[in-house]
């Protein structure tokens, strides 16, 4: 592994190798093994890189048994001895100062707090790290971040070392290795000393900056979300362009936004109550004239993008205004129908339940209720008024 060309000089980022076998998985993936590589295979937390071998794209490259394999979009040719390796550079680049950044942090949480990362992952849009803990408070995350982009700022040289197992005891090791051959000491003089395969920069100036953006509770662990290096400027970037966005909704300056916001839903709390207050009034008006517009005990009535909320609230109104009514309420969505049955409490020889076993199954749909009342809903089969029609020849 030491002649590896990605752990000889994890700058590289062109290469020749010979080709030493081709292949295709039973999925029918195609691959090529070479003699050497500059491409990282998936491991340790980090992802692989992608490329080209002679301007064929390599889409993933992982390590199986002692090959590493390198998955290609169509087959080399068949004369193809020797290949031209090309990485995607901004690719790679990109997770050597996501790597180098998770070595900082997590070193900064033991160094500060005693806090253990217990896993790593390397994402598209965040890395993040478990530490070994139930809470953290804003204080922590704050001074774990000041103390990384303070060693990153210092631009300390990242070095890496094979040693032997017997070797080990010479290091202050931030954790125990599970491996006891062909050992890799990533290294930052005078701060962190840890066992990892993964490619990192030669300094930790070049991780830039290191932003932690969030949290999240995982089964009594802290979850710690981070970006580094360029995606600091990416996260600042998109962020700024929505908090602009909402400034010039808000008519307040960048700076005053949270505190317009949080005016601006007062106001619409206030406003939203006082809308739902105006709706019940309308609908006690509204289930007073149907009250009155009974024919024979019988109410009946469609309505056009009505809400299910709303047809029951105006049932339990009407029967609440005469007790001696049968009210049938049909709402049309116009891609689907519901509807509401209800007596009153006078009406005690009859079950809406009847309504719902006979509709329902023409609606291809679904709903329940008591022998009082019953609601439910489904395809838009026939018209609301047709539906309205279809409940009153049930009882």
């Amino acid at each position: 592994m030491q002649t590896l060309f990605y752990y000889q000089n994890a700058m590289m980022k062109e290469f020749s190798a010979n080709v030493l076998r081709k292949g295709i998985e039973e999925d029918g993936r195609v691959f090529v093994v070479l003699d050497n590589t500059s491409f990282y295979p998936t491991g340790g937390g980090q992802p692989h890189d992608t490329g080209t071998l002679n301007d064929i794209e390599v889409v993933d490259v992982e390590k199986v048994g002692d090959e590493i394999r390198h998955y290609i979009t169509e087959a080399l040719p068949n004369d193809a001895e020797m290949i031209e390796g090309v990485l995607n550079w901004d690719r790679r680049f990109d997770h050597m100062q996501q790597h180098a950044g998770q070595h900082i942090l997590t070193a900064a949480f033991i160094e500060l707090f005693g806090y253990q990362t217990v896993s790593f992952h390397l994402g598209r849009g965040t890395v993040t790290v478990d530490l070994d803990v139930e809470n953290i408070t804003e204080e922590e995350l704050i001074a774990a971040e000041a103390l990384a982009n303070k060693i990153i700022l210092e631009n300390r040289p990242i070095e890496t070392k094979w040693v032997t197992e017997d070797e080990l005891e010479n290091y202050n090791l931030r954790k125990a290795l599970s491996v006891t051959e062909e050992i890799r000491l990533v290294i930052i003089p005078d701060y962190d000393y840890n066992g990892c395969g993964g490619t990192h920069p030669t300094s930790t100036g070049q991780v830039s900056a290191l932003k932690i953006m969030h949290i999240e509770k995982q089964k009594r662990k802290v979850r710690v979300h981070f970006v580094c290096g360029g995606r600091v400027l990416s996260a600042l970037h998109w962020r700024k362009n929505e908090l602009s966005k909402v400034a010039k909704l808000a008519s307040a300056p960048e700076n005053e936004v949270a505190d317009t916001v949080s005016k601006l839903l007062t106001v619409q709390k206030g406003l939203e109550k006082a809308l739902d207050a105006a709706k019940d009034q309308l609908l006690t008006y509204e289930a007073v004239e149907l009250a009155k517009a009974a024919k024979d005990g019988v109410i009946g009535a469609v309505y056009a993008e009505r809400s299910i909320q709303e047809l029951q609230k105006l049932a339990r109104l009407v029967i609440a205004e005469n007790e001696n009514v049968v009210v049938y309420l049909v709402a049309d969505q116009g891609d689907k129908l519901q509807f509401v049955a209800a007596r009153g409490t006078n009406e005690v020889d009859m079950s809406m339940k009847a309504i719902s076993t006979v509709v329902l199954p023409l609606l291809n749909g679904k709903g329940g209720g008591s022998d009082a009342f019953v609601q439910g809903g489904g395809e838009h089969t026939m018209t609301g008024a047709e539906l309205l029609e279809k409940m009153r020849s049930v009882l």
